[in-house]
């Protein structure tokens, strides 16, 4: 390969909250390893990868002139995101207009609520569910309706619609908040199933928080269909929100951006995202999106989805072939894995605070799935150097699932 993808960076000391953070955060970090074991951070969503040269190159350019001032936006990144979605997402028509910056994807999701629903009203929103949801809802006072995800036959998770019915119209809900790809489970929604979404919304006048920040990160050949491009429904009542940081490891940039369609919805969604005068572009993130969405961002993308899809495979077959009671969807999408560990746990009349207990002693950090709203499962970042990825399961075996 031509990037690196092998190499185990030292990030102790970094900045990086996924290894300095172990044992200092009860109750949300892993603990720290016991003497002997060195950390495999495989909790919070971030990648052990360096990120894409021409990122670096792109911020050090910039950084190299030392003044750093007020600035206006550089048509440079408006017409980085739009030649980003065209090519990835198939997307037409797309102008700088319809792009609003926002520091983080979960700001964008409050503001969007603060347009589209009432103070204290509730939300539809599918569980497993996204930690970042559960907190910044819980925290602006919007009660979640959770419509779980049901797995079909094949063990693919699969939207339950007549239950999303059922919740839309029994607590009369205006908004859902949409996770494409989905996380914690990986899927990747396909054109039937967004376009059966849409339609139900459309039919009860739901409208729509779109999170595809996952979007760039498919796995084994899938595609992302933005959920604006289902139906003209969608497209003039989506919020949906963007941003390289998860797919180019940038978030502690900040940095994402929202697409909106609507020219109404969009003149409501940046007044409220002007109220707090804090929503604003930083300099050196706008450089780094240039660079990440450019030629040599692509081709580094393209070999970090082949180490992602194989580091993917590797734990699922690990998991299925020597760890008995373990169960998991392949993900389509993302870098985590989403394990249910409740057969292992029944079996042995153990608890999931024994098995994390037993996997961070020995500095494996996964991250406890209840806080996803999963009731016996464990959240596993898989975005590592593949010898640590089968080093990681390699301990679980030896270690924690044992006979």
């Amino acid at each position: 390969m031509k990037y690196d993808f092998t190499s185990i960076m030292d990030r102790k000391g970094k900045d990086a909250i996924a290894v300095d953070a172990l044992g200092t955060m009860d109750g949300f970090a892993p603990a720290a390893p016991e003497a002997g074991f060195d950390a495999i951070p495989m909790w919070v969503a971030d990648m052990n990868f360096p990120t894409a040269p021409s990122i670096v190159r792109a911020v050090s350019e910039r950084l190299s002139h030392p003044a750093y001032g007020y600035f206006s936006t550089r048509p440079e990144y408006y017409d980085a995101v739009i030649r980003w979605q065209k090519t990835h997402n198939g997307v037409e028509g797309l102008l700088p207009e319809h792009i609003g910056y926002e520091n983080g994807v979960l700001g964008g999701v409050m503001s969007a609520l603060g347009v589209l629903c009432e103070p204290g009203e509730a939300v539809l929103v599918h569980s497993p569910t996204y930690i970042g949801f559960t907190g910044s809802l819980n925290n602006g006072g919007y009660p979640m309706i959770h419509s779980p995800l049901v797995m079909d036959e094949q063990g693919v998770y699969r939207m339950d619609f007549a239950d999303m019915e059922e919740k839309i119209r029994s607590h009369k809900l205006r908004t859902a908040i949409f996770c494409s790809p989905h996380n914690p489970c990986g899927r990747v929604w396909e054109r039937w199933e967004l376009e059966q979404a849409m339609a139900l919304f459309e039919k009860y006048k739901v409208r729509v928080i779109s999170d595809e920040i996952w979007s760039d990160l498919l796995l084994h050949g899938h595609r992302h269909i933005p959920t604006q491009s289902v139906s003209p429904y969608a497209r003039e009542n989506t919020v949906a929100l963007y941003a390289p940081s998860k797919t180019f490891n940038l978030a502690g940039l900040i940095g994402s951006y929202h697409i909106i369609y609507s020219d109404e919805l969009r003149a409501a969604v940046r007044k409220q995202d002007s109220l707090c005068h804090y929503n604003s572009m930083n300099v050196l993130s706008m450089y780094a999106l240039i660079g990440a969405y450019s030629q040599e961002g692509e081709e580094w993308l393209q070999e970090l989805r082949q180490v992602l899809s194989q580091n993917v495979d590797d734990a699922c077959d690990f998991i299925r072939d020597q760890l008995p009671g373990l169960k998991c969807f392949r993900p389509e999408g993302t870098y985590m894995l989403f394990v249910d560990c409740s057969d292992y746990c029944e079996a042995r009349g153990i608890s999931l605070d024994e098995v994390e207990k037993r996997a961070w002693a020995v500095g494996v950090a996964v991250q406890d799935g209840r806080m996803f709203h999963g009731p016996c499962h464990l959240r596993i970042n898989l975005a590592l150097p593949n010898a640590r990825v089968k080093e990681a399961f390699r301990r679980l075996k030896e270690y924690v699932f044992t006979a």
